[in-house]
């Protein structure tokens, strides 16, 4: 019915404007007869009375209860909730060092002589960098071998020639002293039984007592001698020649560290990163005169908050990302700092990988992402389905048996980028919103539709043009 009444108000409503042109138009004409002029205004009225009618209609006709008005359905998108393992991702800003590094100082001052490498070099471990100048090194190396092989030549001429012709010596001193002794004895003896058969004067007897006495004497000087030489001057003498030997070795290897010191090596294999001085210049002891970098291997290190260094250990996978390249690399954790940095009251960790191609340079921001634990069989959405609650929180629409979509609280765990870990308010299989839920009220009819498709509104109907639409776009009306 209601479609009736508005066509016959459409139509009338274009009557009375087909009729109000051409009174209009036939006014304007002098030629026009006044009688015609009054049946067109006749049937102006007559045609808005009939407008007049069909208002009173409608309205009488939408006085009707709203509930016979069919309800609004929104379409949406939905995904079902699923079971699946989910990642617990730690990330954290991080700064790249070398896996190793260098300083090369030199141990003494003096000009460099020659320079091998520059920046930029690849070395060995051991390789000669650069030669400092060395005349006088060398020739204190010089004088120092000297005196070592001269306290060699000692110690062999103590060991084969001197000690034995001493100890010789000392034997047949030994020797003769006893035979003496041995001699005067004899002559005492003798001369002391020709006393007691008083064929011989006391005055000789005590002549050769006092001989024998002083053979004797010189003996044991003799014998205590030999003992004195074999047994500890011998020792001495041999340790004497030895000392020397150690001591003009010492000077001697002394001199050539001294000499070493003047050739710089790499203590480590890498690249040269810097060498602020030319060949010529002073090098200081104790300054750098070149710094090798061993980026072979690199390492992240990390400030993470305390909550979520708990998690960490050594050993855990990791992803070093450059910050503004595409480039990144598998590496472990191999640092957890025991204590928290009072400062920043952060966790220090590092995260070491490989380097192919030497790409991430050290000094360079980037980003850590260490895999701190997998949940298996967890209930897990995608993040579009997450939706701000009016309540504070986060909430999910879910689509009913009834086509209706309802709200549902949700505790939200682990995130990563494509799914979000639900603790509580889904459970599996149910279907979430994650296309069209954004201002959809509660229980609000829905209709689900897959990505790309939507209701399509419908053509409009243009009216069929008759002689009143003629009028109104100013074209002449057909005579009859």
């Amino acid at each position: 019915m209601l479609k009736h009444t508005a066509d016959a108000i459409r139509g009338a409503d274009t009557r009375v404007r087909g009729l109000e042109t051409r009174l209009e138009a036939l006014s304007s004409t002098k030629h026009r007869d006044e009688s015609r002029c009054g049946s067109l205004r006749g049937r102006a009225t007559y045609s808005h009375l009939l407008l007049f009618a069909a208002f009173i209609a409608m309205a009488g006709c939408s006085s009707k209860p709203k509930e016979a008005e069919s309800e609004p359905v929104v379409p949406v998108q939905v995904t079902e909730v699923k079971r699946d393992s989910i990642r617990r991702i730690v990330s954290a800003q991080a700064i790249l060092f070398p896996v190793d590094q260098a300083g090369v100082m030199p141990k003494i001052s003096a000009p460099v002589k020659t320079f091998y490498v520059k920046r930029g070099d690849h070395v060995a471990k051991g390789q000669l960098l650069a030669v400092l100048e060395n005349r006088d090194l060398a020739a204190a190396v010089g004088d120092n071998k000297g005196a070592y092989q001269q306290a060699q030549s000692a110690l062999r001429t103590t060991t084969a020639a001197t000690v034995p012709e001493e100890s010789t010596k000392a034997q047949q001193d030994a020797q003769a002293a006893r035979q003496a002794m041995d001699a005067a004895q004899k002559v005492y003896e003798s001369r002391k039984q020709l006393f007691e058969q008083g064929a011989l004067a006391r005055r000789l007897v005590d002549e050769a007592n006092v001989a024998y006495v002083q053979a004797r004497s010189t003996y044991e000087i003799a014998q205590k001698h030999l003992q004195a030489q074999q047994g500890v001057s011998r020792v001495e003498q041999v340790k004497s020649a030895e000392a020397q030997v150690e001591s003009a070795k010492a000077k001697f290897e002394g001199a050539e560290a001294q000499l070493s010191y003047s050739e710089i090596r790499s203590p480590i294999p890498g690249t040269v990163a810097d060498r602020p001085i030319f060949a010529g210049e002073m090098a200081s002891a104790g300054t750098p005169v070149i710094t090798i970098m061993n980026i072979s291997r690199v390492i992240a290190r990390a400030n993470v908050p305390v909550a979520q260094a708990v998690a960490l250990k050594v050993g855990q996978v990791a992803t070093i990302s450059q910050t503004d390249a595409d480039i990144q690399t598998a590496g472990k954790i191999t640092v957890v700092s025991p204590a928290v940095d009072p400062n920043s009251t952060t966790v220090e960790v590092w995260v070491e990988a490989d380097n192919p191609g030497e790409r991430f340079k050290p000094g360079a921001t980037v980003r850590v992402e260490i895999i701190a634990e997998t949940i298996k069989d967890a209930v897990v959405v995608p993040p579009a389905a997450l939706l701000p609650s009016a309540e504070g929180g986060v909430q999910a629409m879910v689509v009913g048996q009834d086509s209706a979509a309802h709200e549902r609280k949700i505790e939200v765990g682990v995130r990563e980028p494509d799914k979000v870990q639900i603790l509580k308010g889904l459970e599996a299989g149910e279907k979430v919103i994650i296309v069209g839920g954004v201002g959809l009220e509660d229980k609000a009819k829905v209709k689900i539709v897959a990505a790309g498709e939507g209701d399509k509104p419908e053509k409009d109907e243009k009216p069929a043009p008759d002689k009143e639409n003629k009028v109104d776009k100013g074209e002449k009306p057909d005579k009859k």
